[in-house]
């Protein structure tokens, strides 16, 4: 499996987390909003991953937007339900065509 598969498994598990009703609001606030940085920063790598292998990035830029904007309430659920989805079914169709690769 390559590098940013892999990342946008971890980057969607995480937001998936963070779009839990109330346990992702509670997280991010009782860290003091410092799980959006990692965030950040994790979308980040996985888009210059995902550009190096030439795979689609376009979750990794979604995850960025909702890395700066998860503190506004209900916009930072959204937005992290929707990336996570999008991260999940791009590390999902990523790991097929990689199989296909192989055989």
């Amino acid at each position: 499996m390559k590098a940013a598969t892999t990342l946008k498994w971890v980057t969607g598990g995480m937001e998936a987390f963070l779009a839990i009703p109330f346990l992702g609001g509670l997280t991010v606030m009782g860290l003091g909003y410092s799980p959006l940085t990692l965030m950040l920063i994790l979308h980040i790598i996985t888009l210059v991953f995902s550009v190096r292998e030439g795979q689609k990035f376009h979750g990794s830029i979604l995850g960025i937007i909702a890395s700066c904007l998860g503190w506004v309430f209900l916009l930072g659920w959204i937005l992290h339900t929707i990336t996570a989805i999008i991260l999940m079914f791009d590390a999902f169709s990523s790991g097929r065509k990689e199989k296909r690769m192989e055989v």
